[in-house]
Protein backbone atom coordinates (compact mmCIF):
# COMPACT_ATOMS: atom_id res chain seq x y z
CA UNK A 1 0.00 0.00 0.00
CA UNK A 2 2.79 2.08 -0.55
CA UNK A 3 2.54 3.51 -3.93
CA UNK A 4 -0.27 6.10 -2.92
CA UNK A 5 0.46 8.62 -0.46
CA UNK A 6 -0.96 8.35 2.94
CA UNK A 7 -2.04 9.78 5.82
CA UNK A 8 -0.93 7.00 8.15
CA UNK A 9 2.34 5.11 8.41
CA UNK A 10 2.70 1.72 6.99
CA UNK A 11 1.18 0.18 10.31
CA UNK A 12 -1.50 2.18 10.51
CA UNK A 13 -2.91 1.92 7.57
CA UNK A 14 -2.48 -2.01 7.74
CA UNK A 15 -5.02 -1.29 11.16
CA UNK A 16 -7.18 0.82 8.88
CA UNK A 17 -7.63 -2.10 5.98
CA UNK A 18 -8.48 -4.82 8.76
CA UNK A 19 -11.08 -2.05 10.86
CA UNK A 20 -12.50 -1.66 7.17
CA UNK A 21 -12.76 -5.31 6.73
CA UNK A 22 -14.55 -6.21 9.79
CA UNK A 23 -16.92 -3.03 9.31
CA UNK A 24 -17.83 -4.08 5.80
CA UNK A 25 -18.69 -7.96 6.52
CA UNK A 26 -20.68 -6.12 9.38
CA UNK A 27 -22.54 -4.14 6.74
CA UNK A 28 -23.10 -7.66 4.50
CA UNK A 29 -24.65 -9.45 7.36
CA UNK A 30 -26.84 -6.54 8.91
CA UNK A 31 -27.32 -4.38 6.27
CA UNK A 32 -25.75 -1.37 7.83
CA UNK A 33 -22.64 -0.18 10.10
CA UNK A 34 -20.02 0.49 8.31
CA UNK A 35 -19.39 4.19 9.19
CA UNK A 36 -20.45 3.51 13.16
CA UNK A 37 -17.78 0.51 13.49
CA UNK A 38 -15.11 1.78 11.27
CA UNK A 39 -14.86 5.01 13.61
CA UNK A 40 -15.80 3.32 17.28
CA UNK A 41 -12.37 0.84 16.30
CA UNK A 42 -10.51 3.74 14.44
CA UNK A 43 -10.96 6.16 17.07
CA UNK A 44 -8.96 3.51 19.48
CA UNK A 45 -5.38 4.59 17.20
CA UNK A 46 -6.49 8.09 16.10
CA UNK A 47 -8.33 10.97 16.30
CA UNK A 48 -12.00 11.31 15.21
CA UNK A 49 -11.19 13.67 13.12
CA UNK A 50 -8.65 11.54 10.92
CA UNK A 51 -10.99 8.26 11.38
CA UNK A 52 -13.91 10.71 9.58
CA UNK A 53 -11.46 11.57 6.79
CA UNK A 54 -10.44 7.86 6.49
CA UNK A 55 -14.47 6.71 6.31
CA UNK A 56 -14.90 9.09 3.50
CA UNK A 57 -14.95 6.81 0.40
CA UNK A 58 -15.70 3.54 1.38
CA UNK A 59 -18.84 4.83 3.30
CA UNK A 60 -19.63 6.76 0.07
CA UNK A 61 -19.62 3.71 -2.67
CA UNK A 62 -21.20 1.43 -0.43
CA UNK A 63 -24.18 3.83 0.81
CA UNK A 64 -24.71 4.47 -3.15
CA UNK A 65 -24.20 0.87 -4.11
CA UNK A 66 -27.31 0.38 -1.32
CA UNK A 67 -29.40 2.64 -3.13
CA UNK A 68 -29.94 0.24 -5.44
CA UNK A 69 -32.85 -0.29 -7.65
CA UNK A 70 -32.57 3.01 -9.05
CA UNK A 71 -36.60 1.96 -9.89
CA UNK A 72 -38.74 3.89 -8.11
CA UNK A 73 -36.14 6.17 -6.14
CA UNK A 74 -37.40 9.18 -7.34
CA UNK A 75 -40.87 8.88 -5.31
CA UNK A 76 -38.27 8.37 -2.21
CA UNK A 77 -35.68 11.18 -2.94
CA UNK A 78 -39.33 13.31 -2.91
CA UNK A 79 -40.20 11.73 0.82
CA UNK A 80 -37.07 11.94 2.36
CA UNK A 81 -35.73 15.45 0.76
CA UNK A 82 -36.24 17.74 3.67
CA UNK A 83 -35.02 15.72 5.94
CA UNK A 84 -31.84 15.39 4.07
CA UNK A 85 -31.98 19.36 3.34
CA UNK A 86 -32.04 19.50 7.25
CA UNK A 87 -29.04 16.76 7.26
CA UNK A 88 -27.07 18.89 5.08
CA UNK A 89 -27.44 22.17 6.84
CA UNK A 90 -27.30 20.45 10.28
CA UNK A 91 -23.70 18.80 9.02
CA UNK A 92 -22.63 22.21 7.77
CA UNK A 93 -23.93 24.48 10.75
CA UNK A 94 -22.12 21.80 12.95
CA UNK A 95 -18.78 22.10 11.15
CA UNK A 96 -19.10 25.93 11.76
CA UNK A 97 -19.98 26.04 15.47
CA UNK A 98 -17.92 22.59 16.46
CA UNK A 99 -14.46 22.53 14.13
CA UNK A 100 -13.45 19.30 13.10
CA UNK A 101 -14.03 16.34 15.74
CA UNK A 102 -11.17 16.16 17.68
CA UNK A 103 -10.34 16.18 21.03
CA UNK A 104 -11.55 14.65 24.04
CA UNK A 105 -15.24 16.26 23.76
CA UNK A 106 -15.29 15.09 20.18
CA UNK A 107 -14.63 11.06 21.61
CA UNK A 108 -16.76 11.82 24.58
CA UNK A 109 -19.72 12.25 22.31
CA UNK A 110 -18.59 9.56 19.94
CA UNK A 111 -19.06 7.44 22.53
CA UNK A 112 -21.88 8.89 23.57
CA UNK A 113 -23.70 8.49 20.49
CA UNK A 114 -22.42 4.90 20.11
CA UNK A 115 -24.34 3.81 23.43
CA UNK A 116 -27.42 5.26 22.82
CA UNK A 117 -27.91 3.56 19.17
CA UNK A 118 -26.77 0.50 20.95
CA UNK A 119 -29.56 0.89 23.70
CA UNK A 120 -32.06 1.95 21.46
CA UNK A 121 -31.77 -0.65 18.79
CA UNK A 122 -31.22 -3.53 21.82
CA UNK A 123 -34.20 -2.50 23.34
CA UNK A 124 -36.49 -2.68 20.13
CA UNK A 125 -37.89 0.68 20.61
CA UNK A 126 -39.80 1.90 17.78
CA UNK A 127 -40.87 5.21 16.96
CA UNK A 128 -43.93 5.66 14.56
CA UNK A 129 -44.37 8.69 12.32
CA UNK A 130 -47.02 10.13 11.08
CA UNK A 131 -47.37 11.36 7.77
CA UNK A 132 -48.58 14.36 8.56
CA UNK A 133 -45.49 14.62 11.02
CA UNK A 134 -43.15 14.43 7.73
CA UNK A 135 -43.08 17.69 7.03
CA UNK A 136 -41.71 19.55 10.26
CA UNK A 137 -40.07 16.48 11.75
CA UNK A 138 -38.43 15.35 8.89
CA UNK A 139 -35.99 18.19 8.76
CA UNK A 140 -35.66 18.19 12.61
CA UNK A 141 -34.50 14.53 12.53
CA UNK A 142 -31.87 15.30 10.01
CA UNK A 143 -30.62 18.94 11.68
CA UNK A 144 -30.21 16.85 14.77
CA UNK A 145 -28.48 13.77 12.86
CA UNK A 146 -26.49 16.45 11.00
CA UNK A 147 -24.96 17.76 14.06
CA UNK A 148 -24.34 14.68 15.74
CA UNK A 149 -22.57 13.97 12.28
CA UNK A 150 -20.48 17.25 12.65
CA UNK A 151 -19.75 16.39 16.31
CA UNK A 152 -18.75 12.32 16.15
CA UNK A 153 -18.46 11.28 12.23
CA UNK A 154 -21.47 9.02 12.58
CA UNK A 155 -24.56 9.34 11.13
CA UNK A 156 -27.74 6.83 12.65
CA UNK A 157 -28.89 8.93 15.20
CA UNK A 158 -31.79 9.56 15.39
CA UNK A 159 -31.98 9.03 11.58
CA UNK A 160 -32.39 5.48 11.76
CA UNK A 161 -35.21 5.22 14.38
CA UNK A 162 -36.65 8.04 12.01
CA UNK A 163 -36.39 5.87 9.05
CA UNK A 164 -37.50 2.93 10.65
CA UNK A 165 -40.61 4.82 11.91
CA UNK A 166 -41.97 5.87 8.31
CA UNK A 167 -43.45 2.32 7.97
CA UNK A 168 -41.27 1.78 4.85
CA UNK A 169 -41.02 -2.22 3.47
CA UNK A 170 -37.78 -3.78 3.83
CA UNK A 171 -36.52 -2.65 0.44
CA UNK A 172 -37.32 0.38 0.98
CA UNK A 173 -36.07 1.03 4.03
CA UNK A 174 -32.31 0.06 3.11
CA UNK A 175 -32.63 1.71 0.05
CA UNK A 176 -33.90 5.22 2.42
CA UNK A 177 -30.83 4.58 4.68
CA UNK A 178 -28.52 4.07 1.41
CA UNK A 179 -30.13 7.65 0.80
CA UNK A 180 -29.26 8.87 4.03
CA UNK A 181 -25.82 7.75 4.67
CA UNK A 182 -24.96 8.69 1.18
CA UNK A 183 -26.03 12.93 1.81
CA UNK A 184 -24.45 12.66 5.26
CA UNK A 185 -20.92 10.94 4.08
CA UNK A 186 -21.05 14.06 1.11
CA UNK A 187 -21.93 16.44 4.18
CA UNK A 188 -19.20 15.30 6.22
CA UNK A 189 -16.38 15.50 3.49
CA UNK A 190 -17.43 18.65 3.25
CA UNK A 191 -17.45 19.63 6.53
CA UNK A 192 -14.19 18.20 6.81
CA UNK A 193 -12.91 20.39 3.92
CA UNK A 194 -13.97 23.42 5.75
CA UNK A 195 -12.49 22.76 8.66
CA UNK A 196 -9.31 21.52 6.93
CA UNK A 197 -9.14 17.89 7.59
CA UNK A 198 -9.77 16.68 4.56
CA UNK A 199 -7.09 16.84 1.36
CA UNK A 200 -5.71 14.60 -1.63
CA UNK A 201 -3.75 12.66 0.32
CA UNK A 202 -6.87 12.24 2.61
CA UNK A 203 -9.16 10.68 -0.46
CA UNK A 204 -6.17 9.08 -1.74
CA UNK A 205 -5.57 6.89 1.98
CA UNK A 206 -9.28 6.61 2.00
CA UNK A 207 -9.69 5.35 -1.42
CA UNK A 208 -6.79 2.85 -0.58
CA UNK A 209 -9.48 1.31 1.97
CA UNK A 210 -12.54 0.64 -0.12
CA UNK A 211 -11.25 -2.46 -0.98
CA UNK A 212 -11.30 -4.31 2.21
CA UNK A 213 -14.23 -2.64 3.12
CA UNK A 214 -16.22 -4.45 -0.49
CA UNK A 215 -14.20 -7.44 0.63
CA UNK A 216 -15.71 -7.43 3.94
CA UNK A 217 -19.12 -7.21 2.49
CA UNK A 218 -19.06 -9.73 0.37
CA UNK A 219 -17.66 -11.89 2.77
CA UNK A 220 -20.42 -10.41 5.41
CA UNK A 221 -23.27 -11.31 2.28
CA UNK A 222 -21.72 -14.87 1.88
CA UNK A 223 -21.90 -14.78 6.03
CA UNK A 224 -25.62 -14.11 6.08
CA UNK A 225 -26.72 -17.69 4.36
CA UNK A 226 -25.18 -19.18 7.44
CA UNK A 227 -25.48 -17.05 10.45
CA UNK A 228 -28.89 -15.86 12.11
CA UNK A 229 -28.64 -12.32 11.48
CA UNK A 230 -30.65 -11.38 14.62
CA UNK A 231 -27.89 -13.15 16.72
CA UNK A 232 -25.24 -11.58 15.03
CA UNK A 233 -26.60 -7.91 15.05
CA UNK A 234 -27.29 -8.47 18.68
CA UNK A 235 -23.93 -9.00 19.35
CA UNK A 236 -22.51 -6.30 16.60
CA UNK A 237 -24.74 -3.72 18.95
CA UNK A 238 -23.09 -5.18 22.23
CA UNK A 239 -19.72 -4.26 21.23
CA UNK A 240 -20.44 -1.09 19.81
CA UNK A 241 -21.89 -0.31 23.62
CA UNK A 242 -18.87 -1.89 24.61
CA UNK A 243 -16.28 0.61 22.94
CA UNK A 244 -18.46 3.38 23.76
CA UNK A 245 -17.93 2.86 27.45
CA UNK A 246 -14.72 2.06 27.20
CA UNK A 247 -14.18 5.71 25.31
CA UNK A 248 -15.78 7.54 28.48
CA UNK A 249 -13.87 5.53 30.53
CA UNK A 250 -10.82 6.25 29.01
CA UNK A 251 -10.83 10.12 29.21
CA UNK A 252 -12.62 9.72 32.23
CA UNK A 253 -9.16 8.53 33.53
CA UNK A 254 -7.12 10.46 31.59
CA UNK A 255 -8.83 13.78 33.51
Amino acid sequence: MDFVPSLLPASGLWFAAAVFLVAGTVKGVVGLGLPTIAMALLVLMMSPAEAAALLIVPSLVTNVWQIRPWGGLGLLLRRLGPMQGGVLAGTLAGAWLLGAPAGAWATISLGVALIAYAVWSLTGAQLTVRPRDEAWLGPVVGATTGFVTAATGVFVIPAVPYLQGLGLDRDRLVQAMGVSFTVSTVALAIGLAFNGSYSGVGIGTSSLLLLPALVGMAAGQALRRRLSPVLFRTCFLASLAALGAHMLVREALLR
